[in-house]
């Protein structure tokens, strides 16, 4: 019984990471479209990066508590490891300023981030 409360308890916790990285994404979004209307635009874009970037970590956390101690399945630990890459490719052409790539990226991350929280 006890062991059954602590798989809900690591579920939940990977539960409010996908939902803290989807909702990060999202505010991405939304301070991509203020970087090009006000000044200060460009800093809660930066901020959010790093946020963005810091919740893509907690994922992966969240994910191998999940998954070693309970014995459960590898998959959400290679998702989330997928999202981290991408969000690390992300930070790199968002430096570089190719939005050319960091515009489509940050909505197939945003897309599979939203599919990833449907299937929690």
């Amino acid at each position: 019984m006890a062991t059954q409360a602590t798989a809900q308890r690591r579920l939940s916790f990977l539960q409010i990471a996908i939902t803290l990285q989807t909702l990060t994404i999202f505010l991405q979004a939304v301070s991509a479209g203020l970087l090009l209307t006000s000044s200060y635009g460009e800093t809660l874009h930066s901020v959010g990066a790093r946020v963005m970037y810091g919740a893509s970590m907690l994922y992966v956390l969240a994910a191998v508590l999940a998954w070693k101690p309970g014995g459960g399945s590898p998959r959400p630990v290679l998702h989330a490891s997928g999202f981290l890459v991408l969000a690390s490719v992300q930070v790199v052409v968002g430096i570089a300023h190719v939005p050319s790539v960091h515009l489509p990226l940050g909505v197939l991350m945003f897309g599979l981030s939203v599919l990833a929280l449907a299937r929690r």
